[in-house]
């Protein structure tokens, strides 16, 4: 059975679907949550909705999950609306884990978004880091709080829960950041230093439709079509929504993502009208030294989400000095809406992310004994073994295997003769609609790279002999290519593909990089990376020298992949992506050379031990 199941394999003592069967709900939900109004130093006025577990044995007093989203905390419902509809499809799967296991769950409105006022002056503002302090302090004062606060929740939430930590606030004990970035400018918006041609104009549509209240908008986007929205919910005491419909006016003066976005080209760039604010501003990493180490902490994320969002998870765990961390890495896409594997028996995962992260909290929160302590700190899923791996450190193992590109488009094991091949980038290359990038877009992708096939014939491509035994992958690959471009820049799109025994090929992962960022550097402490890192800034740019190689070394997305014997190994390499990523440089498709064998030829160096096939 392929599954992504948490029984599979023995890398857990308790898996958590264990516990949760074992945490039965002891408590109610409320038939709906009281909300009110929470200002903030500067007059702002913040939406929040309070749910309170309800039933007999309640304490009087409870920790606290805080969700801090700008994807409505609550829709209003139009008259006559169906029974069924959710009108919180954001936080409704954290309000139904946590309230009944005796949490209180306060999801908030940020400034700017759903019914709060104010506006939004960036993606993840530094304004919104000061709300999170002050919403923290006005938890901590209500009689129902314990003085104990966790954060949760995908995406720009988990990143929202690592600014909240940064406060510094007391009361934050335990956060859990799902699929989320450390560093966004390269997690999520310039991979490689490149830019997404689409994410920040898709974003931008499904925040106009938000914060501007723009149904006809939001009825093309497949997480909030349904016709029963009718806008944010106003708080309870602004009964006929005037107060709701006075904030919608303010978020007009949003920033839009398309333009923001493009005044940060390099990672150093910073607002011609605010020489303070870069692109580090919005980036959790740049706050790592303001979490305390006493933070428990649960990165959470997939092989498939997104062009870096795994990095994040990654780096955020290497970065912290924190004790109390854990990292769990599976086979999904963004938010683990889908088990990505191609051997998976079901489109939706089995594993439940949300009772590894409810047993997380009622270990660092409620102080129970749930066994997580006893746990290995790092778990991992293999694809194609369909198995949960354990480890104490990341990468997993140190082992590398080599493969030189060589002549006749070969992956060998040992340095050939010296050589060059030619490619001439194509603009129209691309890697077609079916990929890791358009759920981020909030497309509702469910089938990863099934056109795969064939895609490498307009590629640069390298492949292996057939192993002779199987071999599991878990790390990073990284390619150390030796190439030369007729223009002054070039983008370096590189692809692992799995071609198997019967001539499938099936895509592995990929990696890319913009030329004029190929020096590497020491990483700082703050982004603590096991790949090659660079700071993608305009002081360590520098420009091809036309016909000249350089050295260009870069890791590719991690993942844990476990290739067939008889299978070969196939690397492939592009200079576009016209699907996806921006054309660089604009108008001039290069000729690349790619130096091959001798001593300074191309290779790749893949985190590979040798299994036995299951």
């Amino acid at each position: 059975m392929m599954s992504d199941s948490d029984t599979k394999g023995d890398a857990w003592r308790k898996p958590p679907s264990r516990y949760r069967a074992e945490r039965p709900a002891g408590f109610a939900l409320p038939a709906r949550p009281a909300s009110c109004y929470v200002e903030m130093r500067d007059g702002c006025r913040i939406a929040a909705d309070i749910y309170l577990p309800e039933g007999p044995g309640r304490p009087d007093r409870i920790p606290t999950i805080l969700i801090l989203t700008p994807y409505y905390r609550r829709f209003a419902l139009r008259d006559g609306a169906s029974a069924d509809t959710e009108p919180s499809p954001n936080a409704a799967r954290y309000r139904d884990a946590f309230v009944p296991r005796g949490y209180a769950v306060v999801v908030v409105d940020v400034r700017g978004t759903g019914a709060s006022f104010g506006t939004r002056d960036s993606f993840r503002s530094p304004a919104e880091r000061e709300d999170f302090r002050e919403i923290a302090d006005w938890i901590v004062a209500q009689p129902w709080s314990d003085g104990t606060i966790g954060s949760t929740g995908i995406s720009y939430l988990g990143a929202a829960a690592c600014f909240l930590a940064s406060t510094g606030h007391p009361a934050v004990k335990a956060i859990a950041p799902l699929f989320a970035v450390w560093n966004t400018w390269v997690d999520h918006l310039y991979p490689g230093g490149v830019l997404l041609n689409k994410l920040a104009a898709s974003y931008d549509d499904i925040m106009v439709g938000l914060d501007h209240d723009r149904r006809d908008v939001l009825a093309k986007q497949p997480y909030f079509d349904n016709p029963d929205f009718a806008g944010p919910q106003p708080v309870d005491a602004d009964g006929d929504g005037t107060l709701c419909r006075a904030a919608v006016r303010e978020h007009l003066g949003n920033f839009h993502m398309p333009d923001f976005i493009g005044e940060f080209p390099f990672a150093d760039d910073r607002l011609p009208y605010d020489p303070s604010f870069g692109a580090h501003s919005f980036s959790p990493y740049h706050y790592a030294a303001d979490i305390a180490p006493d933070v428990a902490i649960y990165s959470i994320s997939g092989w498939m989400d997104g062009a870096g969002f795994a990095n994040g998870a990654i780096a955020r765990y290497r970065s912290l000095p924190n004790r109390r961390q854990h990292l769990l890495l599976g086979p999904w896409d963004h938010g683990a809406r889908t088990n990505v594997s191609p051997w998976r028996d079901r489109t939706a995962p089995d594993f439940d992310v949300l009772a590894e992260v409810l047993r997380f909290f009622d270990e660092y929160l409620m102080g129970l004994d749930t066994g997580l302590k006893d746990e290995a700190p790092i778990h991992y899923f293999s694809m194609h073994e369909d198995v949960w791996q354990a480890a104490d450190a990341w990468p997993p193992h140190q082992q590398r295997q080599v493969l030189h590109l060589d002549d006749g488009g070969r992956l060998a094991p040992a340095r050939g003769v010296a050589g060059e091949d030619a490619y001439q980038v194509d603009y129209t290359v691309g890697t077609g609609n079916d990929t890791r990038h358009e759920r981020l877009a909030a497309l509702n992708t469910t089938d990863y790279y099934a056109d795969w096939q064939g895609r490498d014939a307009a590629m640069q491509s390298y492949t292996s002999a057939p192993l002779e035994a199987a071999a599991r992958m878990s790390g990073h690959p990284v390619i150390d290519l030796s190439i030369a471009s007729s223009e002054g820049d070039a983008v370096i799109h590189v692809y692992l593909s799995e071609v198997e025994a019967d001539g499938t090929v099936r895509y592995v992962t990929e990696g890319v990089l913009r030329a004029l960022h190929r020096h590497e550097m020491p990483a700082p402490a703050d982004q603590d990376w096991s790949w090659p890192y660079r700071d993608f800034s305009r002081a360590s740019a520098a420009p091809m020298v036309p016909g000249k190689p350089a050295r260009m070394r870069f890791a590719l997305l991690p993942t844990s992949w476990r290739f067939g014997a008889g299978s070969r190994i196939r690397l492939s390499i592009a200079g576009a992506d016209c699907d996806h990523y921006v054309q660089l440089p604009h108008g001039r498709p290069p000729l690349l050379t790619i130096v091959r064998g001798g001593a300074g030829g191309s290779l790749v160096e893949l985190p590979m031990t040798v299994s036995q096939p299951r």
